[in-house]
């Protein structure tokens, strides 16, 4: 696989798959890539400190599916719908108190959607998460790579 002029590093283990990723661009790129693989109803938790890239990677994962407006941080509304070739849901917990806030707002009906669910700061409803949801975790290294990694889902999907 050839990312740009840097070489992105894949290690696939069984229901895990791990890319580094040099740059803004690229990170928008693996988010390309595994968008194209989503289905309808496929719900993703994106986790990573602040300034991690996960909005980064949802705006390749928004490309993906066709949709041409910015995709900006949902951090003050909490949630952003997009359409496309399916609806993209962006939601961003960072200023959620917990799981019982998360259901007082309703948010409960956008992990089983019809069309696509990205959660940002998913770890303030882990046990809300359906099982069958994808895991992306961005984790800066100390150089500023951002090391990637997709887990769970249920179904094939693909970085490369």
């Amino acid at each position: 696989m050839r990312m740009n002029a840097a070489a992105a590093i894949i290690t696939i283990t069984e229901k895990e798959s791990t890319m580094l990723s040099h740059s803004a661009a690229e990170t928008e790129e693996i988010g390309y890539r595994f968008g194209s693989s989503l289905r309808n109803g496929d719900c993703i938790s994106l986790t990573g400190s602040l300034g991690a890239g996960k909005t980064v990677l949802a705006k390749g994962i928004a490309r993906a599916l066709g949709i041409t407006e910015p995709i900006v941080s949902p951090t003050f509304t909490l949630v952003q719908e997009y359409d496309g070739s399916m609806k993209l849901y962006h939601l961003d917990l960072y200023r959620l108190s917990g799981e019982d806030e998360f259901e007082s707002m309703g948010g409960e009906e956008f992990l089983y959607p019809d069309g696509i669910t990205l959660v940002e700061w998913a770890e303030k409803i882990g046990g809300m998460m359906p099982d069958t949801a994808f895991c992306v975790t961005i984790e800066i290294l100390p150089d500023g790579t951002r090391d990637i990694s997709v887990s769970g889902g249920n179904h094939e999907y693909s970085l490369s």
